[in-house]
Parts: C-alpha cells; sequence; structure tokens
C-alpha cells in the first residue's frame, strides 16, 4: 500500500530537494519537488493519495499558511512541516494546526523516512475507509441490505425480491447467526406493508405463562392481575408483518391458537367473546428441522405446512466462502466508523484465515470478528492483533501479487473439499473445475484429499 505512494517536497533550498527526493525514491516513494507552495497546492484533490513535505520559511507563502490551505482542501491529507529554524512554540502551533509531523533540520535521513512512512500508512487506510463507505452508500435496494456476490446469495435476494410482493406465509430457514431476522425484514421493508410495523417476536424469550397474552392480547380482568386490556403482538401488527422467530420453541398447547390465528386470521383476545379480524402477514423463523420435529412430536404438522406455504433456505457462511472477505471488510469498515477508527488493511495471512475458519456462528460471529479486529483484538483465535502482528506483516509484505493470488486459491480448495469432506467429485462441481485441473492444484499446494474426510 506504501509502494510508489507519491510524496511532495517543498523547499526553496535546492540541494534540500534533491536530497529528499533521492532518500524517498530509494525509500521506494514516488518524490515530486516545488520550490513554491502555490506549485504544490495545484496538484492536490481530496483524491491526493500522498503526503505533503514543506519547510517552514519558504518565499512567498509560508509553511504554516500551506497547511491552513491544505486542511481547507481536505483535513486528512498529512503534511510534515521541517525547518532550520525550529523552535517548541512553532511546532505546538504546528501540530494543533493538524501537522502531521515536525522535522527540524538537519534531520536524520531514517527519521524523515519512517514520518513519511507513517504518513503514507495513515493517508492510504483514511482513503480506502472512503472508499468502503462510498461503495457502502452507492449500494441501493436489496442489494444493500442482504450483501454478497456467491450465486447461492444472488439467488437468495432474487427469491427474496419475488416472495415481499406476495401475501403468502413464509417459513425462513437457517442456522443460528445466518440472517434470518434481516430476510424477514427485506420480506417487508421490500413488499407493499412496508409502512406499517414489523413486530418481531421471540418465541424461546417469551415465559409460557406470558405469551398467550403477549400474543393475543386480554381484556380487563381476563385473569388475576389483568388491571386494564392489553393489545397483543398479532393486532398490533395490523396492516403490517408478524415475524416469529424460533417459531420451533412454541409449546404445543399454543400451537393450535397460532394455527387458528393463520387459518382464519381473527384474534381473540383473552377473556374476550368477540374476534378480531386481522389483516397481517406471518413469517417464521426456525434453526432446526421442523419436519423431523414433526415426527418427534415436538411440532405440529399442520402447523408446519400452514406456515411454510412459501419457505426460504439461507445458506451458512460455510457455504459461500467466496463471500468471506468482502463481508468481513464491509463490517470492519462499519465498526471503524462507528469507533472512530480507521479501518486496518486486509493482510493475505489474515483472508487465508478467514477463509478457513468454520464460522459456525455463521454472519453474527464474522461480524463480531471484524469489531474485535478494528479495536486492535485477535479477530479470531490463533490470530495476532494487528498491533502486534509483526510476522503476519512481514509475511504480507514478501507476497507478490501471484503468490497472493495462489494464496487466496488454496484457501478456496481446502474450503471446499472441507465442505465436502474430501469427496473430488462434489468439490470439482462446487468449484467448476476439471478433476485433472483439482488434482493438479492439490498437487501444486501440497493438499490430501484424505486430510478432509471424516
Amino acid at each position: 500500500m506504501l509502494d510508489k505512494a507519491p510524496v511532495i517536497v517543498i523547499d526553496d533550498e535546492e540541494h534540500v530537494r534533491k536530497s529528499c527526493a533521492q532518500s524517498l525514491d530509494l525509500a521506494g516513494f514516488a518524490p515530486d519537488t516545488e520550490d513554491c507552495g502555490e506549485d504544490a497546492l495545484d496538484q492536490l484533490s481530496r483524491s491526493f493519495p500522498g503526503v505533503l513535505v514543506t519547510d517552514v520559511r519558504l518565499n512567498g507563502m509560508d509553511g504554516m499558511e500551506f497547511l491552513a490551505k491544505v486542511k481547507e482542501l481536505d483535513e486528512d491529507i498529512p503534511v510534515i512541516l521541517i525547518t532550520g529554524h525550529g523552535d517548541v512554540s512553532m511546532a505546538v502551533e504546528a501540530m494543533h494546526q493538524g501537522a502531521f509531523d515536525f522535522l527540524e533540520k538537519p534531520f536524520d535521513t531514517d527519521r524523515f523516512i519512517d514520518a513519511v512512512s507513517r504518513a503514507a500508512q495513515t493517508r492510504w487506510l483514511v482513503l480506502e475507509n472512503r472508499r468502503l463507505s462510498s461503495k457502502l452508500n452507492a449500494r441501493s435496494g436489496i442489494d444493500s441490505v442482504l450483501l454478497g456476490q456467491a450465486p447461492i446469495m444472488v439467488q437468495l435476494r432474487d427469491q427474496i425480491t419475488t416472495m415481499a410482493q406476495t401475501d403468502a406465509d413464509i417459513l425462513i430457514m437457517g442456522e443460528t447467526g445466518s440472517g434470518k431476522e434481516l430476510v424477514a425484514r427485506c420480506l417487508h421493508d421490500f413488499g407493499p406493508r412496508k409502512d406499517k410495523h414489523f413486530v418481531a417476536i421471540n418465541c424461546g424469550a417469551l415465559p409460557e405463562t406470558m405469551i398467550e397474552s403477549e400474543l393475543f392480547g386480554h381484556v380487563a380482568g381476563a385473569f388475576t392481575g389483568a388491571a386494564k386490556a392489553r393489545v397483543g403482538k398479532f393486532e398490533h401488527a395490523q396492516g403490517g408483518t408478524v415475524f416469529l422467530d424460533e417459531i420451533e420453541s412454541m409449546p404445543l398447547d399454543l400451537q393450535v391458537g397460532l394455527l387458528r390465528v393463520l387459518q382464519e386470521r381473527t384474534v381473540e383476545p383473552l377473556g374476550a367473546n368477540k374476534s378480531i379480524p386481522l389483516d397481517i402477514r406471518v413469517i417464521a423463523a426456525t434453526k432446526v428441522d421442523l419436519l423431523e420435529a414433526c415426527n418427534e412430536g415436538r411440532f405440529r404438522e399442520d402447523l408446519y405446512y400452514r406456515l411454510s406455504v412459501m419457505t426460504a433456505n439461507i445458506a451458512p457462511l460455510r457455504e459461500r466462502t467466496e463471500d468471506i472477505a468482502s463481508l468481513f471488510q464491509h463490517f470492519a469498515a462499519i465498526a471503524a466508523t462507528r469507533q472512530r477508527r480507521t479501518c486496518p488493511p486486509l493482510e493475505p495471512v489474515l483472508i487465508q484465515h478467514l477463509m478457513n475458519h468454520p464460522w459456525r456462528g455463521n454472519v453474527r460471529e464474522l461480524r463480531n470478528a471484524a469489531e474485535r479486529f478494528v479495536l486492535d483484538l485477535a479477530p479470531l483465535p490463533g490470530i495476532a492483533s494487528s498491533a502486534n502482528a509483526e510476522a503476519q506483516a512481514a509475511c504480507a509484505e514478501a507476497l507478490s501479487l501471484h503468490d497472493r493470488v495462489e494464496c487466496f486459491e488454496k484457501s478456496l480448495i481446502e474450503a471446499e473439499l472441507r465442505n465436502n469432506q474430501g469427496n473430488v467429485t462434489q468439490t470439482c462441481r462446487s468449484l467448476s473445475v476439471p478433476r485433472k485441473t483439482l488434482y493438479d492444484k492439490l498437487t501444486k499446494y501440497g493438499l490430501k484429499r484424505d486430510t478432509f474426510t471424516s
């Protein structure tokens, strides 16, 4: 990220400009020199990807004025001030006005390059954060909510877009943390009921003694302690959507009442003698196989078929590994904005760890890992935090583009072999590669199929 970063050196002494330019060139930067601040300003914009180094005492506009002009254009462009007349008060004033660093002539070359390197890294992170934020803001519609370019996610978005326009009840199936409520909200937000209530109910979190009153409501005096009438969740959602999360947790006796509500589209509050007509859509979600639960007598079969007029299956994160790095970066950018931090770059070694992780907690676990990464904590077990990742950084710097591509390719093959328990035929199909190509890749990367069989 620092290779060939532009650095503009502004000094009215030619030998200083040449010396700085030579040192920067040897250090891998792309130096340019000017003898006045006005000419340097003409080259700047908010997208300028580099660093400015300027003497404080210049002919015409001095360094402090130049710093102020740069900050008006973009307060995040790093400016390093140098002077042969340095004093403490000037250094303090420069830092207060936003200078990145302050060097006194004659300065040590290593100190100079270190300051420029830190400034260039800071600028890269700022621009990368802006790019990610711009990309996020550019998304629209369901693409901005259900993220991912894996074919299975593209298919899910198309399916949800179609389902959202209907009024049929829907059953969403997916593992813990896969985003079932997010899908339910998309079905509501991108459908004709979007301006009405979306009422989410966690069936596993409501006490059995209160769940009937919570769902259906009650009239005053319906039971001991019912001093006044209460509107139930179903009635509150009138015209909108009821989302029943963890539907498998609903007690069997209450499933009878729910079935009646779904069939008749009416609700009778506890203690009432009159039913209330309902205009609602019901979306249920489960993390278990409800048919299996029916066979075991834990869930009513008639309720299952009433709920599953339409179904949506959310793939676990391990089945769409191609989305892991981009999702992690997306969540990290959001966390960085919320925590008022710059978003660290994703090094190849970290990406490989992310690709190989099982993600049993799915997207929820990935979001948590991204937040830990931004907070400079180890995102996953066995991975160093960014502040203590010297070995990781050294490895990353040593990798060429070709090596990084190979690293990514190897991690994809490993992930698919693991998903398919070493089955070569299934792995060839999921990666869309001929069998011979896969075997060549296995030999190239020293991978053995037997390692992934259970």
